[in-house]
């Protein structure tokens, strides 16, 4: 995404303007000397400018997030776990006046723009209750003590995506800072401006250069990959840019934790209660568009439920009401950019194009400047189409019949993916059986995406390094060091 330059909004019309006050930079709102447009997905027209962050923005902010850093550190977890809570309570109360701007940049509907802002904060409020203290790993009168002490890492650069622009990034900035890191978080270029409006509520709530928050376009990113002030980087978004940043954070040994892209598929048993797994299915793949990591993006199913599971989600699918998040009778909204709708699009003429493909229900393609699908289920496709091996990330759905559930597994673990995945049975222990032989990093059975706190969350192979969330996922905000004591005399 290019930057303008300051003039750019005599290019475009007095009418396009900045509805934020500008960066978070060691406690300041800094304005932004350069803007770039910010579309509104439902029209596909630029409906705001965001201040563009220099490189000496990212300096001032690494510096100021460098030299707070001992101080933050040396407070207690209580002293830090409040500190979070008193901003999360900021942004529920500020949840009506922000959900607005995020349904403008985004595309989802007010309802889930607020739903989005509100249950950050709680998840903000339950990582910070996690304990995080030391652990004695052995006390033993011969072989002596060896104390596992956990230190913060220093400095954490936080790059959000833009499918949940506030509620992925709040959860590195919780997990970041109470673990006593100081950051510095960026936002998806497609998505700034809900999130540098969240910002402006942190300047009041913790001290100068604890919490920095800089807009910027996709080079921002590798200035903070790269930057010698930075310890960690924390990434969601697609597996081909988390590629680059492992390569980029190399250079200067950062940590690293990559969440990154997933093709998760739902396996529905012969014996499964379609009661059951329609509506958890129709909801977990076209949620937000899509747009989900973990959303079900490819079910197999067996052949004797097939038929009727088909008819049965064609018709919960048709229940969704497609339109401009900002219309009160929306339920799904746009996809978020024309890169993504552009990429949908040629996966979903891939498909329909396939010998033997139905499309079921949806397969519409908005043609007036907005960047609708509607919603769109389609059988008959083999496992080397396209919209069955990557991720479409979009509101279209391949269903897959197998007959043998050996065949199945196989076919499903043949995949670059393997961030999420789900087993539906009346049977938990058969499920769990299945469940098991899964190539995913979380299989959830009879539900699927359920996001938790206290859970650890991140992928195999392709989707993904390390893992957030849960002690495993605050631990990779912090260093080990051991500390190996004699016998006592």
């Amino acid at each position: 995404m290019q930057s303008a330059q300051k003039d750019h909004r005599q290019d475009v019309g007095e009418a396009l303007t900045s509805p934020v006050q500008g960066h978070l930079i060691d406690g300041e709102l800094r304005a932004g000397a350069d803007f770039y447009e910010v579309v509104n997905p439902a029209t596909g027209r630029a409906f705001a400018l965001c201040p563009s962050a220099t490189q000496q923005d990212l300096d001032d902010a690494a510096a100021a997030a460098r030299r707070e850093a001992p101080a933050w550190r040396a407070r207690s977890a209580e002293d830090r776990r409040a500190l979070i809570a008193d901003f999360a309570d900021r942004m529920v109360a500020a949840a009506a006046d922000i959900a607005p701007l995020l349904t403008q940049e985004h595309g989802k509907p007010l309802e889930q723009a607020k739903f989005e802002l509100t249950v950050a904060a709680h998840h903000m409020k339950q990582l910070s209750a996690i304990p995080i203290g030391d652990e004695v790993l052995r006390d033993d009168e011969a072989k002596g003590r060896v104390l596992m002490r956990y230190h913060p890492l220093g400095v954490v650069g936080a790059i959000a995506p833009w499918n949940f622009p506030i509620a992925l990034a709040m959860h590195k900035v919780a997990q970041a800072l109470y673990t006593g890191n100081t950051l510095i978080l960026k936002p998806s270029p497609f998505t700034p401006l809900a999130t540098l409006a969240v910002a402006a509520l942190a300047r009041d709530v913790f001290p100068a250069g604890v919490i920095n928050v800089i807009a910027g376009g996709n080079e921002f990113g590798a200035w903070m990959t790269s930057h010698p002030g930075i310890d960690k980087i924390t990434f969601t978004g697609s597996t081909e840019t988390g590629k680059k940043i492992m390569a980029s954070a190399s250079a200067t040994l950062k940590r690293i934790t990559l969440e990154l892209g997933g093709n998760d598929a739902a396996l529905v048993l012969d014996d499964a209660d379609l009661d059951v797994v329609v509506p958890g299915l129709a909801r977990s793949a076209f949620y937000n568009s899509g747009q989900i990591c973990m959303a079900t993006k490819r079910v197999y199913v067996a052949d004797s439920l097939h038929d009727a599971f088909v008819e049965r989600l064609a018709k919960a699918v048709e229940q969704h009401r497609l339109g401009d998040g900002m219309q009160a009778n929306s339920t799904l909204g746009p996809l978020q950019n024309v890169v993504q709708f552009d990429k949908v699009k040629t996966y979903l003429a891939g498909a329909v194009a396939r010998d033997g493909a139905q499309v079921k229900t949806g397969g519409q393609v908005s043609q007036d400047g907005g960047y609708f699908i509607t919603p769109t289920i389609i059988t008959g496709l083999d496992d080397d189409a396209p919209l069955v091996r990557e991720e479409q990330f979009g509101p279209v759905l391949p269903v897959l019949r197998f007959t043998d559930v050996e065949d199945a597994v196989a076919r499903i673990n043949d995949s670059r993916f393997g961030l999420g995945a789900s087993v539906w049975s009346r049977d938990v222990e058969r499920a769990l059986s299945v469940a098991e032989r899964l190539n995913a990093g979380t299989v959830w059975v009879n539900r699927h995406g359920v996001n938790e706190s206290e859970v650890p969350f991140g992928g195999m192979k392709d989707s993904g390094y390390g893992r957030e969330h849960g002690q495993m996922g605050l631990r990779s905000y912090m260093e080990l060091q051991v500390i190996s004591l004699p016998p006592r005399a």
